[in-house]
């Protein structure tokens, strides 16, 4: 019947085969500019650690966290804001430059343990594992996971509030049941994420990758901060 109706109607199946071009296109740039944002996040993370850029911060913890936010949110808006643009190509790299440069604190020192590296490439392979399983569900899975977008973001507004609640009391538990928390949280936004562009929800590829890189950024830096607390080694 629907091979009826696009003989009938060339129109209707141009429209269809054109729709799918544009996903497909946006997904493939999304994939592209990921891939490219990570150089930016190495070389910040590599200039924070080379200038002691943690221990700065572990000075100030309360302007780190206002570095942090303000830096971050504003970058945000920026892109957002010129996300049509080459110019948002830039803020985008740039803002990776920035979050490089804020993990910093955490590979320095996770690092100052003996088996540091292994441990970073414990994180980063995990965090590459949960990101192309989440990607090949949204890819093949027939599942419409829209819904959960709603509840996902009341699960951010959760750990915001209790990470800043614990900015002040330090209660080892609840450090580490927030950084669980953030792995299951944005592990399941990265599937929602790729299937809004898969399913034609985003259009734009520099919005989707920011959205992608902010899931798979908080999935790494909270794998590495348990695997730090349980599996660092002085010796």
């Amino acid at each position: 019947m629907n091979d009826e109706l696009q003989r009938a109607n060339p129109y209707l199946s141009g429209a269809g085969n054109s729709s799918l071009d544009v996903r497909n296109r946006v997904l493939r740039n999304t994939y592209w500019l990921l891939a490219l944002s990570l150089i930016p996040t190495v070389a910040g993370a590599w200039l924070g650690i080379a200038m002691n850029f943690g221990q700065v911060m572990a000075r100030s913890p309360g302007t780190a966290l206002i570095v942090f936010m303000v830096g971050g949110i504003g970058l945000i808006f920026a892109i957002q804001r010129y996300r049509n643009s080459s110019l948002g190509v830039g803020l985008l790299l740039g803002f990776t430059f920035f979050m490089g440069l804020m993990l910093s604190r955490i590979l320095a020192y996770v690092l100052g343990f003996s088996n540091g590296v292994t441990l970073i490439t414990m994180a980063f392979g995990g965090t590459a594992v949960i990101f192309f399983t989440m990607a090949s569900i949204a890819t093949v899975s027939k599942r419409d996971f829209s819904g959960l977008g709603k509840w996902l973001m009341v699960g951010v507004v959760v750990l915001i509030v209790a990470s800043l609640a614990n900015f002040f009391f330090q209660i080892p538990a609840l450090f580490l049941t927030i950084s669980s928390l953030a792995i299951v949280i944005f592990s399941a936004f990265m599937l929602y994420d790729v299937q809004r562009v898969i399913n034609g929800g985003e259009t734009n590829y520099v919005s989707a990758t920011l959205a992608i890189y902010l899931d798979i950024y908080n999935v790494f830096q909270n794998l590495l901060m348990i695997l730090g607390v349980f599996g660092g080694n002085r010796d």
